[in-house]
């Protein structure tokens, strides 16, 4: 049970950092890089200690983790130009 708090801690740190930096003035670039290094061991951590992935053998682990990143990469994919055409209509919008 010591180990879920710990753990909570730690995603509770991460999470506050990221709202931090979100409400700084920093860098579009090293902002981005943060957030995604962020997100990236917050999903590391949760998969770890809440997936039980830490005691799982190699195979199952890359299985989980192959299959995130690809699913993410194609909802990526396919959203991203969705985002993009709304973006143009709004400053198309605007222009007006």
């Amino acid at each position: 049970m010591k180990n879920y708090w710990i753990t909570w801690a730690v995603l509770l740190v991460f999470t506050v950092a990221m709202l931090w930096a979100d409400a700084m003035s920093i860098p579009r670039t090293v902002f981005v890089v943060f957030m995604l290094g962020a997100m990236l061991t917050k999903a590391t951590i949760i998969g770890g200690n809440f997936m039980h992935l830490r005691s799982e053998r190699l195979p199952l682990v890359l299985t989980v983790v192959i299959g995130l990143l690809v699913i993410g990469g194609l909802l990526y994919v396919l959203i991203a130009p969705d985002a993009v055409r709304i973006h143009e209509m709004v400053r198309a919008a605007q222009a007006k």
